[in-house]
């Protein structure tokens, strides 16, 4: 996951957010660069995305959408290697710890970050309740589609879109918003659903990672509390293994329940070097296996890799434009730049979407 992504999802009142407030106009220009379309080519069955499909094919071929070449390769060898009792290099099944980000590792990030979306399609929801927003920027703005306006407000104005949309409701409501969301929000480009465009090969290495006795995490710089509400049914991770950019949270009691609500203040930022230490403070163990697609990715695998024994690192390479979508080194969002130099140099292992995985999204059934 890029680093702009991150920060659009944890800075809701601190630097960073600052920061990522500058680069908004980027992320706008480019989420309108298509029409949302409310009518996609097809559905595909929330049973398929999770570990049905995939575990049907771990016995034959464990990862049946890879093509078979020195992506694939690498990591059956290393799983064997890990795994195979009495051999040099084998991990106790406790510390058998397997690290994946999200935004552009588990599925697209494309136009923009998701979360993004969701954010600009909860300010709409919300709108019949705060009828002053028709009048007050950036909310009428974006209210009437004129991204043009919602850019002008600069950085004043994101922090009001992420203050209205992320804080001040329970966890609890937050989470619901969150799954009415992400049940029926549909790509504007491809017409799926948001959780139809994640990657087929990785649904498969989770689950094959699984078959072999690791615990597998989310460790994204998305925000903790929009990934948790649907993780499990997508990639079947529990939400106590998604490790994100999270805000400080408030215990209160309403109608006599306790309830914690969301505050406008940061806990912890799951970017760049924050992913080591979301790691360590989340998890507590220092995984054996991590796996990124961009710079914002590199201190993970790096601290992944830099512990005894065997080891390894994975990058997913966005260079399949007919598929989905081809970025790297000139991206200005989602930069995969330093880290494909560090790749290179340690040999890790680069996947190459366009040779290296069959099939890139779910098969969608009418």
């Amino acid at each position: 996951m890029a680093p702009t992504t991150t920060a659009i999802y944890a800075r809701i009142v601190t630097e960073r957010r600052r920061i990522m407030a500058r680069r908004l106009p980027m992320l706008i220009a480019s989420a309108w660069l298509f029409t949302p379309s409310h009518a996609g080519p097809g559905r595909v069955s929330s049973t398929t995305l999770g570990a049905s499909t995939v575990q049907q094919g771990v016995a034959a071929d464990p990862l049946q959408s890879w093509n078979d070449g020195a992506a694939k390769r690498a990591i059956i060898a290393f799983v064997e290697r890990v795994t195979t009792q009495g051999g040099p290099d084998f991990v106790p099944v406790p510390e058998r710890i397997a690290t994946f980000d999200n935004d552009g590792t588990l599925w697209s990030e494309k136009p923009v970050p998701f979360q993004v979306m969701f954010a600009f399609d909860r300010v709409k929801a919300l709108a019949p309740q705060h009828p002053e927003w028709k009048t007050k920027e950036p909310f009428a703005s974006l209210l009437k589609g004129d991204m043009a306006g919602v850019v002008a407000t600069g950085e004043k104005g994101v922090l009001e879109i992420m203050t209205a949309t992320h804080t001040g409701m329970t966890t609890d409501e937050f989470s619901r918003s969150v799954q009415e969301w992400i049940t029926t929000a549909r790509h504007p480009k491809t017409g799926r659903l948001y959780t139809e465009m994640v990657y087929q090969p990785m649904l498969e290495l989770l689950a094959y990672l699984r078959a072999n006795g690791f615990k597998t995490f989310i460790v994204s710089g998305g925000g903790v509390e929009f990934m948790r509400p649907w993780a499990e049914r997508v990639y079947g991770i529990p939400p106590e293994q998604v490790v994100g950019s999270s805000g400080k949270l408030k215990l209160e009691t309403r109608n006599g329940r306790p309830v914690l609500i969301k505050l406008a203040e940061i806990d912890l930022v799951d970017d760049k070097e924050g992913k080591p230490v979301g790691i360590q403070s989340r998890i507590g163990r220092r995984p054996i296996a991590a796996f990124g697609n961009s710079d914002g990715d590199l201190q993970m695998l790096e601290w992944a890799t830099a512990g005894a024994g065997a080891r390894f690192a994975l990058f997913v390479h966005h260079d399949d434009d007919a598929r989905e979508f081809a970025y790297d080194r000139a991206d200005k969002l989602q930069t995969f730049n330093v880290g494909w130099d560090e790749a290179v140099a340690k040999g890790w292992t680069v996947v190459s979407m366009r040779q290296d995985w069959k099939t890139v999204f779910p098969r969608v059934t009418k």
